[in-house]
């Protein structure tokens, strides 16, 4: 982008410097065409690389959002808050990936089947991103072995008084060890929440 800028400054500096070589009080109809030309392609690239810009920022901020989102969970967790009269619930995200529901996740409170997964009758709030974002794939990280991609869900849960996260998944009967939640959007980018055992989350490209 950078030489194609250089490029275009140098051609209509070349174009200035023949005209006053040549005593012209002005451009020539070519002249003028050419730096029109110069213009329009200068104006479109600018357009081009804004809009793909303001494509990386609102994908960004998704990111950000579902990280929050479990960053709400973390602190229900960990912190007194009441469903149904309970106070002793665990708190979670549970994300599905399929075809009808790969758009949707929900914080749930882990008190009907204490299972640290999500069921029936513990929904507390459900989440559904815009058209342009989904789910693209779930993969989580057993204690012993490499990370496991495509996975249909994921739950992660937090148990007062530690910050510590509980992640579940339907491939292995324990703990994992880390999770990763990767969306895309339409114009093809992508982002990564990561989730570590210890509580942590970050968002990464």
């Amino acid at each position: 982008m950078k030489n194609i800028f250089t490029h275009i400054r140098l051609s209509v500096s070349r174009i200035v410097r023949q005209a006053r070589l040549s005593g012209q009080a002005g451009f020539t109809l070519i002249e003028l065409l050419a730096v029109t030309a110069i213009m329009i392609l200068i104006t479109g690239l600018v357009l081009a690389n804004n809009n793909k810009f303001n494509g990386t920022i609102l994908l960004q901020n998704v990111a950000y959002d579902i990280a929050l989102s479990i960053r709400e969970a973390q602190v229900y967790g960990i912190s007194v808050q009441n469903f149904n009269g309970s106070y002793n619930a665990a708190y979670g995200m549970h994300f599905q990936r399929d075809q009808s529901n790969s758009s949707v996740y929900v914080l749930f409170a882990d008190a009907v089947t204490v299972n640290g997964t999500y069921d029936t009758g513990e929904l507390v709030q459900s989440t559904t991103l815009s058209g342009a974002y989904q789910i693209r794939d779930l993969c989580a990280t057993p204690p012993e072995g490499p990370e496991v991609c495509g996975l249909t869900s994921l739950d992660i849960t937090f148990v007062r008084p530690e910050p510590d996260a509980y992640i579940r998944s339907p491939i292995y009967n324990g703990l994992n060890s880390s999770a990763r939640i990767q969306i895309t959007s339409t114009s093809g980018g992508t982002r990564n929440i990561v989730i570590g055992s210890n509580g942590q989350i970050s968002v990464q490209q």
